[in-house]
């Protein structure tokens, strides 16, 4: 059976797949699909009951939480594929470099990896953005920093893996240069399991930005995210605490979708968890 027919045959994991699909072009449709205007205040609404014309109700603005909520997949997961996708091109280069050069490059690189990966990367991101200011470009900065050397490290190991396979051998004796064996050999071998690597992972990023966003230091006001979303609504939970939920199950439902997903992935192309 191949691993398309098993992934396919793994219902569970397709559900996660076609959840996400739904969420993400909800994301791209948003200008389409969201009844108002995400940062329009209006505070003759607010706390506004679930109706026709607020599906979710509304915030202590009078601003529509459906609509925040559908703008919030741009700047919650859409910003999570951007981290993901430049933490992996780094750890990408630089694993490969390590995993098929031996020598000095090698020790230099896992030299750094182990200077990097002993900070917690939780609190490496807390201290970046804090210094460099909560702005979309500096979480992105600020993942990569504090996430590369893992994903170095673990791309490596899976370089490492397909180097010592005969084939390699034979296209270096051959006189294949570099290049041509990273492209041809190499990056074909890998790329299911760095795609297994990301899906796994991109919940993480997920609540990292989340996180931020929830103390202060991520996306700011008034821009439509779900992190900022419950740290609003935090401040009238006590009257309105049904304004939290929406948010909060966002954030769980799109995370736990994506870590069954990677988990079906990873069983239907026989990848071993390294992480």
């Amino acid at each position: 059976m191949t691993s398309i027919a098993k992934l396919m045959k793994d219902r569970f994991t397709m559900i996660c797949a076609i959840f996400l699909v739904i969420v993400i072009l909800a994301g791209l449709l948003a200008p389409l699909i969201a009844p108002h205007n995400p940062i329009a205040i209006n505070v003759n609404e607010k706390f506004a009951k679930i109706s026709s014309s607020y599906p979710l109700g509304t915030d202590h603005l009078g601003r529509c939480i459906f609509s925040r909520l559908i703008y919030g997949v741009r700047t919650t997961v859409f910003l999570a594929f951007i981290t993901m996708a430049a933490t992996m091109l780094v750890g990408i280069l630089l694993g490969v470099i390590s995993g098929l050069f031996h020598g000095a490059i090698d020790e230099i690189i896992m030299r750094l990896c182990d200077v990097f990966l002993s900070f917690p990367s939780e609190i490496m991101i807390l201290a970046i953005v804090g210094i460099i200011g909560p702005k979309m470009l500096h979480i992105v900065i600020a993942g990569v920093i504090a996430k590369w050397a893992w994903y170095t490290r673990m791309i490596r190991s899976v370089v490492i893996k397909y180097t010592e396979n005969n084939y390699i051998q034979f296209a270096r004796v051959a006189g294949y240069s570099n290049w041509h064996i990273i492209k041809h050999h190499i990056m074909r071998n890998i790329f299911g399991e760095i795609f297994v690597l990301a899906t796994l992972n991109i919940g993480s990023v997920i609540l990292s930005i989340s996180a931020l966003s929830f103390l202060g230091l991520g996306i700011q006001a008034p821009t439509p995210e779900w992190g900022m979303m419950l740290n609003e609504a935090k401040n009238v939970m006590a009257v309105r605490p049904e304004v939290m939920i929406p948010p909060g199950l966002a954030i769980l439902s799109v995370v736990a979708a994506f870590n069954f997903l990677g988990d079906g992935l990873q069983k239907a192309l026989n990848v071993k968890n390294k992480s």
